[in-house]
C-alpha cells in the first residue's frame, strides 16, 4: 500500500503546487488559461487571488512532504482532503447560488471531488 500512498500525495501535490504557483505569479493569465475567467487589473482582486494561490502552494508542499517524511503522511491525507473538498464545497455552494459555470471550472470540480476521495481513501488505508 506504500505505492498508492505515494501516488495519491505526489498527484495532489503536483496539481496544487502547478495551479497554485501559476496563479500566484500571473493570475492574470493562469485563470484565462485553465478556467475561461477573464480578469482586469484590479489591485484588489489579484491579492486575494495571489493569497488564495499561496495557500494552494503551500497545501501542495505539505501534501508533497508526506511522501517522504512517514510523520507527516497522515497529516499531509486530511490537507489533501480539506483543501479539495474545501474548493468542492465552494464550487457547489456557487453553483447553488449563482448558477452553473463553464464547462472548465465544472471539470475542476470533478477534479477536486477525485482527489479528495482519493486522499479519503489513502487516509483510511493508512490508518488500518
Amino acid at each position: 500500500m506504500e505505492i498508492l500512498k505515494v501516488i495519491i500525495l505526489s498527484l495532489s501535490s503536483l496539481l496544487l503546487i502547478f495551479v497554485g504557483a501559476s496563479r500566484l505569479l500571473s493570475p492574470v493569465k493562469a485563470l484565462l488559461k485553465n478556467s475561461g475567467i477573464t480578469l482586469s487589473e484590479d489591485v484588489n482582486l489579484l491579492n486575494e487571488i495571489r493569497g488564495e494561490s499561496a495557500v494552494m502552494l503551500c497545501g501542495g508542499i505539505i501534501i508533497g512532504l508526506g511522501t517522504i517524511v512517514n510523520s507527516l503522511t497522515m497529516t499531509s491525507f486530511i490537507v489533501g482532503v480539506l483543501l479539495f473538498f474545501g474548493f468542492a464545497l465552494g464550487r457547489s455552494v456557487s453553483r447553488v447560488m449563482d448558477g452553473k459555470p463553464n464547462k472548465q471550472i465544472g471539470q475542476g470540480l470533478a477534479f477536486e471531488i477525485f482527489f479528495g476521495l482519493a486522499n479519503v481513501m489513502g487516509l483510511i488505508v493508512f490508518l488500518s
